[in-house]
C-alpha cells in the first residue's frame, strides 16, 4: 500500500486524484474454486467446447451463473479456443508464372 512518510491516506488520495473509497475497497466475491473445477471438467471431456456451450452445461447442472462470469473464468483458466486461420491462397498471378 502506501509507504509511511507521515502523509495521511486522505491527502495522498487527493494528490493522486484517487477516491478514498477505492483505496478501502474490499471485494465481496465468494470463492469460485468449485465453479472453476466444474468448468475444467467440462472442458476436459468436451475439448472443442467454447464458453457458450460450457455455460449451457453449467445451467443444466443447476449453476445459477451469468454468461459474462462464465466467459471471464473460462478465459482466466486459459481455455480459449484458437481461431482458425484460413489457409493462404496463392494469387492467380503467381500461379500463371509457374
Amino acid at each position: 500500500m502506501l509507504v509511511d512518510w507521515g502523509i495521511s491516506i486522505r491527502r495522498a488520495c487527493k494528490v493522486l486524484k484517487f477516491d478514498t473509497s477505492t483505496y478501502h475497497y474490499k471485494s465481496r466475491r465468494t470463492g469460485q474454486a468449485p465453479l472453476e473445477r466444474r468448468i475444467k471438467e467440462i472442458c476436459e471431456t468436451r475439448v472443442r467446447y467454447g464458453y457458450r456451450r460450457v455455460h449451457v452445461h453449467l445451467r443444466r447442472d443447476g449453476w445459477k451463473i451469468n454468461m459474462k462470469k462464465t466467459r471471464r473464468i473460462y478465459s482466466e483458466l486459459g481455455l480459449q479456443l484458437r481461431n482458425k486461420h484460413p489457409k493462404r491462397r496463392v494469387k492467380a498471378k503467381l500461379r500463371d508464372d509457374r
